[in-house]
């Protein structure tokens, strides 16, 4: 197995675990994403869009357009929560729905950097 396929894969289980926990948490998974901040009318996609996509990578669909997309994504995640840790605010993560209820902290941001970084493998390996 090559760099590229692992990293890949790594990418596409983290995404399915994200939004298949999203879905998992029902209404809870919004009221999270409301006090992250999240803007509303990409809240009901977010899930469906990281199940899609995790299954995409997995399967080693279009690995590096795809890659770039995750990376595109998470950057954007990466954003918003270094965004209200700089305001101070703490609220849940809701990263990975009811598994990530702890308050937001620098370890969700070193956790996004690293999938990045793998990104990164998947796309240029």
């Amino acid at each position: 197995m090559s760099l590229a396929v692992f990293a890949s894969a790594v990418v596409g289980v983290a995404l399915l675990l994200a939004g298949g926990a999203k879905v998992a948490a029902g209404p809870a998974w919004p009221a999270q994403a409301a006090e992250l901040g999240a803007p509303r009318f990409v809240v009901p996609l977010v899930p469906w869009i990281e199940i899609v996509l995790g299954a995409a990578l997995c399967a080693q669909l279009a690995r590096a357009p795809l890659a770039g997309l995750a990376l595109a994504m998470f950057a954007a995640f990466t954003m918003l929560l270094a965004l209200r840790l700089a305001q101070g605010r703490h609220p849940p993560c809701a990263c990975f729905g009811s598994w990530s209820a702890k308050p937001l902290s620098w370890k969700h941001l070193a956790r996004n950097l690293a999938l990045m970084a793998v990104a990164v493998v998947a796309i240029v390996a």
